[in-house]
């Protein structure tokens, strides 16, 4: 969903930039074949008024097995998981600080 979304963002550099970081900090694919599981859990997700973009990217994050999802969406944010934690950058850097 990401290199999806990366692709289509019209500046060069912005781009370039986003996919060297991506390179650079994936820890974890979620690749092609793992489509139908995602679109499944996004199904799930977008019950509670997620929209689809947002809802793939939550469902990978989960398919990963990532403990936080971090974003600054205020509508993202008021997701609820047992599986994720969605926090935005301050509250995880917060968080990191604190253990």
């Amino acid at each position: 969903m990401l290199r999806y979304e990366c692709s289509n963002n019209p500046f060069e550099m912005r781009r370039n930039t986003i996919f060297d970081f991506m390179h650079k900090n994936t820890f974890a694919y979620v690749g092609e074949e793992h489509k139908k599981e995602i679109e499944l859990k996004a199904a799930e997700i977008m019950q509670t008024g997620v929209k689809f973009k947002d809802a793939c990217h939550v469902a990978s994050a989960i398919y990963a097995g990532c403990e936080y999802f971090i974003s600054t969406d205020i509508r993202l944010l008021k997701y609820r998981s047992d599986e994720i934690k969605l926090v935005t950058p301050i509250e995880f850097v917060t968080e990191m600080e604190s253990e």
